[in-house]
């Protein structure tokens, strides 16, 4: 609970105050605006213009919600705004380049937004337990799996399902905060439950734990593979139904025939060299990949995978190539050739 001397000073204007009130919850705050938006960039602009409202609404904090509750309520409906405002954005995202020229894929899907969560940025979010009503486990609350199906509900059962379900508020906290009513968020969290199932794979709960010496081995053996360009180790890594997915590309590849097709197909596979540079996302091994400059002597980054993994094998493979994302994730643009 917010101090009464802190919230006395960041009233009148103590901005040293205020950050001893706010700062607790930025972590968090950024990773719940990630879950509702998809993006960490813009995750980190309405972490940004939440702790601004919060600043210039301190007045109106009348202590009887928490602090953190209070921020979240700002969050929440800031994240609301922003995808009112932003309309139909994946449809615009998938045309801002040139249309990939890849194989027949095995199933076209609407375009998803969605870009992969840096592990560095999980360092700033206490390791707290949820309110009872949570239903997820923080590490499933946080794989890329999860937040490609949340970007599929509707923004109201997304912001729902987040606070119910992952931060574990009840149905008249939840209604509070999006200024519903408690039937409202009732029916959006059952219509969310039933989607978001229905979308999640099964066993998901049975990759190795994090940074583990069996996640260790199972992703060096990718990155070997994938660097040789040696098409049959890879897919014999795969589990028999894994996927390779390209957001925002509506292209999804299933089977170790269809993504060692896609591979084959590149031009660039078994032709310039290229380096993969281990990072994680999303609490999953990820790795920036680099293909060789045939005119310099340097290697360019063309992207990031970030891998799910299930028992001793990878299920699905997701490739981001907004080079953008690399800033957060501290790799390079480029490496030594």
């Amino acid at each position: 609970m917010a101090t009464s001397t802190a919230l006395a000073r960041a009233r009148a204007g103590d901005g040293e105050a205020f950050r001893e009130l706010t700062d607790p919850y930025r972590g968090e705050l950024q990773l719940h605006c990630y879950r509702i938006l998809g993006s960490v960039q813009d995750a980190e602009d309405m972490l940004q213009e939440t702790l601004l409202a919060a600043w210039r609404g301190l007045d109106r904090f009348e202590g009887r919600a928490s602090m953190r509750a209070w921020l979240y309520k700002i969050a929440t409906n800031r994240c609301l705004n922003a995808l009112r405002d932003t309309g139909r954005r994946p449809e615009r995202a998938a045309r801002a380049g040139p249309a990939l020229v890849a194989p027949e894929p095995t199933r076209r899907s609407e375009p998803l937004w969605l870009q992969p969560y840096p592990d560095a940025l999980l360092d700033d979010v206490p390791d707290a337990a949820p309110g009872p009503e949570a239903r997820y486990e923080a590490r499933e609350a946080l794989g890329l799996a999860f937040a490609a199906g949340l970007q599929r509900l509707p923004p109201r059962q997304r912001a729902v399902l987040v606070l119910r379900d992952v931060l574990g508020y009840r149905a008249a906290e939840a209604a509070d905060m999006l200024e519903v009513s408690e039937i409202s968020v009732n029916s959006a969290l059952q219509r969310a439950r039933a989607t978001l199932t229905a979308q999640l794979p099964a066993g998901r709960d049975t990759a190795p734990a994090p940074r583990s010496p069996r996640e260790r081995e199972l992703t060096s053996a990718f990155a070997d593979a994938f660097e040789a360009a040696d098409t049959e180790r890879l897919v014999a890594l795969l589990t028999e139904d894994a996927w390779l997915t390209m957001p925002p590309e509506p292209l999804e590849y299933q089977g170790h025939a269809a993504i060692a097709e896609f591979y084959t197909s590149r031009t660039w596979w078994g032709v310039q060299p290229v380096r993969l540079v281990p990072t994680r996302a999303n609490n999953q091994p990820a790795f920036g990949y680099y293909l060789q400059d045939p005119h310099a002597p340097v290697a360019r980054a063309h992207g990031l995978f970030v891998l799910t993994l299930a028992a001793d094998k990878i299920s699905a493979i997701t490739r981001f190539g907004d080079n953008s994302l690399l800033p957060h994730f501290g790799l390079p643009r480029t490496l030594p050739g």
